[in-house]
Formats: C-alpha cells, structure tokens, sequence
C-alpha cells in the first residue's frame, strides 16, 4: 500500500495508466524471453526437471530431502528382496560334481603356520 501510495504521488493520476501499460508490456516481454529460454534448455538437455519442480525444491528443500530419503528407503527395501536366495538357489537343479558326496572324509585344511610368511 505504501509503494502504491508513492508511486501515485511521484507519478500523479493523470500518468499512472500510462505507466502501468508499459510495466505491464515489459512484464510480458520478459514472460516471453523466460519461456523461450526454458524452451531452448529443455531442447539441450531433455531430462531436466520442470519448472514447478526445480521451485517447489528451492520453496521448500526440506521436503526434497524427505522425499529422496524415502526413495533411498524404499531402494534399500529392494535390495534385502534381492538379498534373499530364490528357490533355485536353495534347490539347484544339478549337483556340484566337487561336493563330497555323504558319508565321504573330508580332511580339514592344514594349521596355519605364520612361519611360512
């Protein structure tokens, strides 16, 4: 209200309108030149996030932060699955033709001796 109270009064009643018609031309000029520039960025480099994101981020970088910490959250997830040994694994369809089969000796390895080092 006070910016606007001393713009009408550097400004008078009589030049306001044409004031506010060339602040308005300049504003649209600029809306312009930003949209061909983000055109011209999204051309060059396709994956870049939109605008509305890349301000949400900078709004508020605290729910950035709680959002990749449920992505890593949810990734660590995947991985124990992963972790887990499929069926196949447990059963293997073939035998190892190195196992000792049951009832066989299998010597222990020899004692370590650090003298050999």
């Amino acid at each position: 209200m006070i910016i606007v109270a001393v713009i009408l009064i550097f400004l008078g009643p009589d030049k306001l309108p044409q004031a506010a018609r060339q602040v308005g031309e300049g504003w649209r000029s600029l809306k312009k030149f930003q949209q061909r520039v983000e055109s011209e960025v999204r051309d060059a480099i396709p994956s870049l996030p939109s605008s509305g994101d890349l301000a949400r981020v900078v709004r508020s970088p605290v729910n950035l932060l709680n959002e990749i910490a449920s992505r890593t959250q949810s990734i660590d997830d995947m991985e124990d699955v992963e972790d887990e040994p499929l069926p196949s694994e447990l059963y293997p369809a073939e035998p190892d033709p190195d196992a000792p089969s049951a009832g066989e000796y299998v010597a222990p390895p020899p004692p370590h001796d650090p003298s050999w080092n």
